[in-house]
C-alpha cells in the first residue's frame, strides 16, 4: 500500500512549525554558549577577571527583559512581531561581537545580545501555548516534545560549533547570527 506524501501538510503543521521554532530558539544559543570562553581565553587571549562579568549578562538581562516584553506584548505589540524583531536586533549584535577589540566592549555588545535574546525564551513558550490553545491541542501532552527539540537544538549546534573547528573562532557568533 502505497502512502501518498504532501510535502505541504508536513510544513505547514502547527507542531511542526512549533518544534523548529524551539530548535532554532535554543540552537542559536548552544552555537557560542559554551565554547565563549575558548574564543574569550584562546583567541582574544583576555584575563579571567572579566570573563565572569560575560556570565551576568544573562541573569541581568534574564530579570529585565521577560517583564518588560511581556507589557509590550500585552499592550503595544503582537508576541509574534516582537519575538521575530528582538530576534534580528539580537542577531545584528551577535553578528557585530568579532568586530570587538577589548573586554568592556564585548561585555556591553553580548549584554544588548542577551537583553534581546533572554525574553525570546518566554515569548516563545508563550507564541506556542498560544499557538496549541487557539488549535484545540492538549498543551499539557503536545508542548513537551516539542520543547525537547530545543535542547536537541542547543546540542547540534556545540557539536557543529566543536566538529567544525569554531569552537575558538568568530564563526561561532556569526553561525548564531546567521540562524536568529
Amino acid at each position: 500500500m502505497l502512502l501518498k506524501f504532501k510535502p505541504k501538510q508536513i510544513f505547514m503543521n502547527i507542531k511542526y512549525r512549533l518544534t523548529v521554532m524551539s530548535f532554532l530558539q535554543f540552537f542559536v544559543w548552544g552555537a557560542w554558549l559554551i565554547t565563549v570562553g575558548n574564543y574569550w581565553f584562546a583567541t582574544k587571549q583576555w584575563s579571567g577577571a572579566e570573563f565572569g562579568a560575560i556570565f551576568s549578562t544573562l541573569g541581568l538581562s534574564s530579570i529585565l527583559m521577560p517583564a518588560l516584553t511581556g507589557i509590550i506584548a500585552d499592550r503595544w505589540i503582537n508576541a509574534e512581531k516582537l519575538y521575530g524583531i528582538l530576534h534580528i536586533f539580537g542577531g545584528l549584535a551577535l553578528a557585530y561581537i568579532p568586530q570587538v577589540d577589548n573586554p568592556t566592549s564585548f561585555f556591553w555588545v553580548i549584554f544588548v545580545a542577551m537583553l534581546c535574546y533572554m525574553p525570546t525564551i518566554s515569548l516563545s513558550n508563550s507564541i506556542a501555548y498560544n499557538i496549541l490553545k487557539n488549535n484545540k491541542f492538549d498543551v499539557v501532552k503536545v508542548f513537551p516534545p516539542i520543547r525537547v527539540w530545543g535542547t536537541i537544538g542547543f546540542i547540534i549546534a556545540m557539536w557543529i560549533t566543536n566538529l567544525s573547528g569554531n569552537k575558538a573562532s568568530a564563526n561561532m557568533f556569526y553561525i548564531a547570527a546567521f540562524l536568529l
